[in-house]
């Protein structure tokens, strides 16, 4: 999981904002969207580790403020990343067990660190039912997942009779 730890408020050029705030920073009294929309980015984030995460906290002054649950990362015109997702509520585990707490690598001068989180692992998407960590797949499943649904049809060229025959491109 990722821990985006936020520094006090500043005011900045929103002509020079990849987003165009004109604040980036923690303060009391934001609402969850302006703290999201601060969160979100931009961050220097190389490698790919980050694209395999679910889930970001954010925290402000060592306590978490808000949970957001990361669809993807994307390229910004600054050169740096940032996240698009949804802030998660009330009943959402990750909200639920992270909200309001302090945050789990404290106070960080990095903005963006990571942690090991009992929230990340979810099950397979093969159907075998054991626990992942990252990715949809224990490592060869994805091939049990697509053979078994072949099987399914029938042979090889059973399948792909099928699909060309199902399948309509948008």
């Amino acid at each position: 999981m990722i821990q985006i730890t936020l520094g006090r408020r500043r005011s900045i050029d929103p002509c020079e904002d990849a987003f165009g705030r004109s604040q980036i920073g923690w303060t009391e009294g934001l609402s969850d969207q302006q703290l999201h929309d601060i969160a979100r980015g931009t961050w220097a984030m190389p490698g790919e580790r980050v694209e395999r995460e679910r889930f970001a906290v954010v925290s402000g002054d060592r306590i978490i403020r808000l949970a957001m649950e990361i669809d993807r990362v994307i390229d910004t015109p600054d050169g740096r990343r940032a996240f698009e997702g949804r802030i998660l509520g009330p009943g959402n585990p990750v909200h639920d067990h992270y909200v309001g707490k302090p945050a789990p690598n404290g106070a960080q001068q990095n903005p963006i660190t990571y942690f090991k989180s009992p929230l990340d692992n979810r099950k397979c998407n093969c159907g075998c039912g054991k626990p992942i960590e990252r990715g949809d797949f224990l490592p060869g499943h994805d091939q049990r997942a697509i053979h078994e649904r072949i099987a399914r049809v029938g042979t090889v060229m059973d399948f792909i009779t099928w699909f060309d025959q199902t399948w309509k491109p948008d």
